[in-house]
């Protein structure tokens, strides 16, 4: 059994930046700095890097062996050539669907369409980037634009998407789809509305930083709450242990 390090100063640490950064967001929605001038290629570039971070993302969706490595649920690779000779089992959980250990423990984590199994929040995170691409593409590229009377609104829900979406992990199946996928539409959200409301350069790339920075929070604490399940679990040797 894996020591119970679950690292809790680490993760108070990301998420009191997360908030502080949403804090900070609605700040600068209610006391929006003022801007002189204002750059045409501005919105291209925005658009051009949030829709890099969404293709990349989509990307990774796609390849569970990675995502499996992220998680560090992946078997060891040289685990079937231990001194010892002897392949450990944990149960039925010596496979792994949705790339999750099938011993019961990750039954929150996943969801079935007929005989197959879907991780939930990878699922989530899928359809949130490829809405979030879409509509990235048509406000920054195409003729979408945003009623800038309703900028607060939209930068609102995107905080409340943002928010409800790092403890997604305290949600079971597919509600915890549903938030992973809102979590990526409220990044979204707060950046046209960031961008309507105060139509800044480096506003906008202070947002994109934030972004990728509940990017990470959001992974560590996934990461997080795996190890703490198995780190909980009382089967010595387990194979999807680190």
């Amino acid at each position: 059994m894996p020591p119970k390090n679950y690292r809790n100063s680490d993760m108070t640490f990301l998420l009191l930046v997360s908030f502080l950064g949403l804090l900070i967001i609605a700040i600068l929605t209610v006391f929006p700095p003022v801007v002189t001038g204002n750059l045409p290629w501005r919105k291209p570039l925005i658009g051009a890097i949030f829709s890099s971070i969404c293709i990349f993302g989509v990307l990774a969706v796609f390849s569970p062996i990675q995502c499996s490595k992220i998680l560090k649920l992946r078997k060891k690779e040289n685990h079937s050539n231990s001194s010892s000779g002897k392949s450990i089992s944990h149960g039925s959980s010596s496979t792994l669907q949705g790339h999750h250990p099938s011993c019961g423990k990750f039954v929150a984590h996943v969801f079935q369409i007929r005989s197959k199994t879907f991780c939930a929040a990878c699922v989530g995170l899928l359809l949130g980037g490829l809405l979030a691409l879409a509509a990235a593409l048509l406000y920054f590229f195409g003729k979408w634009y945003v009623v800038e009377q309703s900028s607060s609104l939209i930068v609102l829900v995107g905080i409340l998407g943002v928010g409800l979406g790092l403890f997604q992990f305290k949600f079971r199946n597919l509600l915890r789809l549903s938030l992973n996928t809102f979590f990526v539409l409220g990044t979204l959200l707060i950046l046209i509305g960031i961008d309507e409301f105060v139509q800044s350069l480096m506003v906008d790339l202070f947002v994109v930083c934030l972004i990728l920075f509940w990017l990470f929070t959001r992974i560590s604490l996934s990461q997080w709450d795996h190890k703490r399940i198995c780190s909980d679990c009382n089967v010595a040797g387990c194979e999807f242990a680190d």
